[in-house]
């Protein structure tokens, strides 16, 4: 069982409904979805950050304690899509690592991105936007309720609560930043950072049809007259 959380915020709901139908579209094993929703979170407190874009910028690094501390988490933010199987991902776990992420280094081409946020620069920048957690591992474990509610943002995101050899890298195919960089066929994984295609400003962002095509078929319901037609 593939366990996956995804963060949740109402803002971009069909976002995270659409990437989910994403990952049921194209798994081959069972997968377990979990939204990253503060609301079920009793033990989060953290007071909300003005800086942040989203209501998951910091209950993300929960994931571990979610997980009692066992196994392997992946964390991903809701602005993605699938385009290949989640076991593909899943199967690169390194069991040295504490935590494995695309190592992005770049610079955001743009200062504000979706709803007029400010498009913070900063080192490791989406870093955090998809973790394979080992949250069995002994740095992981320092990923408390307490650490989260209190810890230095930066520190959080940067990945200050481990060392630098523990973080393991996954291919860039699998956060391929959309705006960001350039179109590549064969991203596994797209993630619309600046905006995705469900906001009108960016209804024509790469992997905007594809995008479409998921969100119809995560609302798509047969009706009693198109049953024989599947």
């Amino acid at each position: 069982m593939i366990r996956i959380f995804i963060g949740f915020d109402q803002v971009e709901a069909v976002a995270w409904h659409t990437l989910t139908q994403s990952i049921i579209e194209r798994t081959t094993v069972p997968v377990s979805i979990t939204p990253i929703k503060i609301s079920m979170i009793p033990e989060y407190n953290r007071p909300r950050n003005p800086k942040q874009s989203n209501e998951f910028s910091f209950s993300r690094f929960l994931v571990p304690h979610l997980c009692n501390y066992e196994g392997w988490g992946l964390f991903m933010d809701c602005d993605m899509m699938f385009r290949a199987d989640v076991k593909e991902l899943w199967d690169l776990r390194d069991d040295t690592k504490s935590v494995q992420v695309v190592k992005h280094d770049y610079t955001p081409k743009n200062q504000t991105k979706f709803l007029g946020a400010i498009q913070y620069p900063y080192p490791r920048k989406n870093w955090s936007s998809v973790m394979l957690f080992n949250c069995g591992h002994v740095d992981c474990q320092r990923l408390t309720p307490s650490l989260i509610n209190n810890g230095d943002p930066m520190m959080l995101h940067r990945m200050g609560w481990t060392s630098d050899e523990c973080i393991g890298e996954l291919p860039s195919e699998w956060n391929h930043l959309v705006g960001e960089y350039p179109y590549r066929e064969d991203a596994k994984n797209v993630h619309w950072t600046v905006g995705g295609p469900y906001f009108n400003e960016f209804s024509k962002a790469d992997y905007h049809e594809e995008w479409f095509e998921m969100r119809d078929k995560m609302t798509h319901c047969t009706q009693m007259e198109n049953r024989d037609a599947g």
